[in-house]
């Protein structure tokens, strides 16, 4: 039976090197550019007639690349490709849950259901599931989600000698007692009221136990970077080592990324969205959630 296609959009072509070698896939290639208006010219330079197809785009910056992504997936299925699958380590669109305030769109809804109608099966890490039980809720296609928790408990374990583990919020008191856990530290979660999107404010528990302790603040998400940042600022103590700042995915808007390191701490992130703080490597992890999935969802006719 023919290999799959592996094939990157723009950006994304580190992370479908490292999927292909993985899993013995075939690297497929696109054209794209742009004409002078603006639009998007793509071609399939492999041929993805009677092949299963698997598109690697992470979703920062969702507007720049749900356009083409989506002719992307389109124009294979056109030229008789057996299964589009979508490789999306960050999948964007699901802060807007619900409808908060009257006339507002619900674009979770709307993106699941236009990716859903463009691809046969989704693999993605760690989405915001905030108010959905599961992608299933909105998504009608397999999907599979991945948990970079292990990972980055790995990472804690290998690079930091006496952490204590800190949360962003009590929502995400579960996640980071499993990490705190499996690392063998204690743990502390902030207490946060958000007034806005960058309008954060933060309080720390008594944390005097640990003073020799490094501070290691783990979320799911670095957008604006505010409650890390003020973290940081509260945890600046002389008599403390430098706090840590380790997220699965870092979109680092407003240059969050630069703020955070001036604050005095170092930021690690997963390569989910390629950053200069990849440390973490999901890799391995996506080979093999593919790997499990693609029999049932690419390879069957």
């Amino acid at each position: 039976m023919t290999a799959p296609l592996l094939i990157a959009m723009p950006g994304n072509e580190q992370l479908a090197s490292a999927l292909t070698a993985e899993l013995g896939y075939e690297t497929g290639t696109l054209e794209m550019r742009q004409f002078p208006d603006g639009e998007t010219y793509l071609r399939f330079l492999t041929n993805p007639e009677q092949r299963s197809v698997a598109l690697v785009c992470t979703l920062d910056h969702p507007n720049d690349k749900v356009l083409s992504l989506l002719f992307a997936a389109a124009t294979a299925r056109e030229l008789k490709a057996s299964k589009v699958g979508l490789i999306s380590p960050y999948l964007a669109y699901m802060r807007q849950d619900r409808r908060f305030k009257r006339g507002e769109a619900v674009t979770s809804r709307e993106v699941a259901s236009l990716l859903s109608a463009a691809f046969h099966w989704l693999v993605t890490v760690d989405p915001h599931l905030h108010r959905y039980g599961s992608l299933g809720e909105i998504y009608t296609i397999p999907t599979r989600v991945l948990h970079a928790a292990p990972l980055i408990s790995q990472w804690i374990k290998a690079n930091v000698a006496n952490p204590l583990i800190i949360g962003p919020d009590s929502e995400s008191e579960q996640w980071v007692a499993a990490v705190a856990s499996d690392v063998g530290a204690p743990f502390s979660v902030l207490e946060k009221v958000r007034r806005g999107d960058r309008d954060v404010e933060i309080t720390l528990k008594d944390l005097g136990a640990w003073m020799d302790r490094t501070p290691v603040l783990v979320d799911d998400i670095i957008s604006s970077g505010r409650t890390m940042i003020e973290a940081v600022n509260l945890l600046r103590d002389p008599r403390r080592p430098p706090p840590i700042c380790i997220a699965v995915h870092g979109l680092f808007a407003d240059g969050s990324d630069a703020a955070l390191e001036q604050a005095g701490a170092r930021v690690v992130t997963s390569d989910s969205i390629p950053h200069r703080t990849n440390r973490i490597d999901i890799g391995a992890m996506l080979a093999s959630a593919i790997g499990e999935l693609a029999p049932v969802a690419v390879l069957s006719s």
